[in-house]
Order: C-alpha cells, then structure tokens, then sequence
C-alpha cells in the first residue's frame, strides 16, 4: 500500500521515532520490522509528518488481510495531523478495495486515537498480547511457580555436556541447519512452506545483520554442534526483546538452558523480557504462560464501523 521497502539505511530514521515515544510493544522495534519485512511485506512512507508503515498478513490461509501499523510519531502525538494522517491512510485503503485496519495498537494509546479520529473503534488482539518477564526470574528460576523449568534446567546441566557461547559469523550457517533440521520433521501444506521459507530468511536476515541491529545473540553446542540458539534486541534501557529461540527438543532441559543462559549473559542490566506474543497458538501459548509473565502488553485493531 505504501512504496518504501526498509532497508539497514533507514534504521536511524526508523529509531528517531521508535525510540522517541514509548510504544513498549515487541512488534514497533527496528529489529523486527527488519527481520519480518519479507514475511508480512512491510513498506512505509512519511504521511503528515508520521512514519506509517503497511504490511499484509499471510496467516489466514483463505485471504490476505491488509493492514497498518500504528503511524509513530517524534515525541508527543499531535491528534490534528494525526486525525489528517487516518483520514489519508482511510483513503489508501479504499483505493485497494480493502478496509482500514490499524494492527498492534497498544492499548496506552487508545485515547489519543480516539481524540484523533472518534469513530474509530478498538477490539483486543490477544494472540499478539506480548508476555513481559522479570529478567531476574528468567535467571534465577526461584520459587515455586518456575519449580518445573528449574527442575529441566539442572537436569540439562548435570547430564548434557555443552557450552554457551555468544553468536559469531561463523555459527550462523549452523543456526540455519538447526532450523532446517527442526523442521524437516514435519509435513506441511504449501502456504505454510511458502512462509516457512520466509521465517527462514527472516532468522538469517536478523543473524546476519545483528551486529547492524544492535541485536545480542548466543548458542548451546552439544557435542561442537549448534542444539539450540537464540536472539534479541533492546526495546528500551528496561526491556529485552526475544526475537528468536530455537531449541532441539530431544534434549530435555535445552529451551530452559538457551533462556536462562541467554538471559544470564545478555539480560542482567535490563529489568524485563518481552518474549513477544503466542500467536494464538495453544502449545505457544501454555509455554509462555508457564513462565509466570508478571504482565502482558495489550495490543488492539483499530476499524471503521462498515
């Protein structure tokens, strides 16, 4: 909908506004907009003075909807040019014969589109809330409500030799592997190997360019090979995003060991995680629970009564 494709060279402009309001969402970081641009065909333009960015959803097998991101604002929000920046996108929209649709609003901001434009209205999107996480509970696996993963955890440890290490060049053709092989076991229709494919060049675009990224990473060799590996990315001074985390599941305790290592080497000057959302997936979903999220981060669609 809009012409832009991102690119590296527009992270400064991406972060002047991204890191100038506290959006606190996974989802409006330059990492990820970077590394899924392929995936849901995010491109953007300047649109009275707001950096709105468009993109298309691939996951409902039977249509692709069309939608939005919350158009990022310098600073404070001015609802004026806001209001005249919705009533343009409105306009991109029907030009399409699509209808308009704002994804991943979060819900502090509801107010302000609101004032902007009233006859918006604002459904919870709860498949993209993101699971916010004590860093130090991720490290430290105390208590009773994490008793199990410590239990995996000290397992893997006293009876998997291995070594953490942080992310170099030279393992990320490994990650890839370990991905690959982690899905070679499976059967899938082709929509879902088509974005399989993407998923892929998504982790290599964000393993490749971490370093461009600001992005932190580290990997669990068992045996001098890669079993599991994971990547984030600041969203704040406060707040780890965990944008990738892959784990060969016939090793018990192995997803424990990469979050809790990850988290004791790269997370110990942070108060929180953001291990983003569950997509609505059940099994996603009973695993991001089980870690106790001390909150959620609300997101909404925004839409025009039809």
């Amino acid at each position: 909908m809009f012409k832009n494709n991102i690119t590296l060279k527009d992270q400064a402009l991406f972060e002047k506004y991204i890191c100038s309001y506290p959006y606190k969402t996974s989802g409006l970081t330059f990492t990820s907009l970077f590394m899924w641009r392929h995936l849901n065909e995010f491109k953007y333009e300047i649109i009275h003075d707001f950096l709105c960015i468009s993109g298309i959803n691939h996951l409902n097998m039977n249509y692709k909807e069309f939608f939005v991101l919350p158009p990022l604002s310098i600073k404070e929000y001015n609802t004026h040019k806001l209001s005249l920046a919705i009533d343009e996108i409105k306009n991109r929209f029907e030009e399409i014969g699509h209808p308009f649709n704002i994804k991943l609003l979060p819900k502090h901001m509801i107010e302000t589109f609101k004032k902007a434009n009233p006859n918006l209205n604002f459904t919870p999107d709860a498949a993209n809330f993101d699971y916010v996480y004590l860093a130090e509970d991720l490290i430290g696996l105390k208590g009773r409500k994490l008793h199990s993963k410590k239990n995996h955890f000290n397992y893997f440890m006293r009876n998997t030799p291995h070594k953490y290490v942080s992310l170099t060049d030279q393992l990320i053709e490994d990650c890839l592997r370990l991905n690959t092989r982690l899905l070679e076991s499976k059967d899938y229709t082709s929509l879902e190997a088509h974005l399989i494919d993407l998923e892929q060049m998504a982790v290599y675009e964000a393993l490749k360019n971490r370093k461009a990224l600001g992005a932190y990473g580290g990997a669990i060799l068992i045996n001098d090979q890669v079993e599991a590996f994971t990547l984030g990315a600041k969203l704040d001074e406060e707040t780890m995003v965990v944008h990738i985390e892959k784990a060969n599941t016939k090793f018990r305790g192995l997803y424990q060991a990469i979050n809790q290592q990850f988290c004791n080497h790269s997370c110990i000057d942070v108060t929180y995680v953001n291990r983003e959302e569950d997509m609505g997936l059940p099994n996603l979903k009973k695993a991001k629970e089980s870690y106790r999220p001390i909150k959620m981060i609300e997101k909404y669609d925004g839409t025009f009564n039809k």
